[in-house]
């Protein structure tokens, strides 16, 4: 693991120690955790973003996905 040096301010710090304790683990691992979940949202916005693209680019036709419309059907 590398070290890095942030700036972030005290009411953070302090909420992100509540959560740390709460969560019985330490600042850094809750911090480590936050940021993977934001790129992890960050990497899905993206994926959303290119198929609203696609989507927008092309389409789909009338009936294309009727075959599917079975399965969209929970049963009782």
């Amino acid at each position: 693991m590398r070290t890095v040096q942030m700036t972030l301010d005290e009411e953070l710090v302090g909420l992100i120690d509540k959560a740390a304790k709460r969560l019985k683990t330490t600042r850094s691992a809750f911090t480590r955790d936050a940021l993977r979940s934001a790129l992890e949202r960050l990497h899905m916005q993206d994926l959303e973003r290119k198929q609203r693209e696609g989507y927008s680019k092309k389409p789909p036709k009338r009936g294309e996905f009727d075959v599917w419309e079975r399965e969209q059907v929970w049963g009782d």
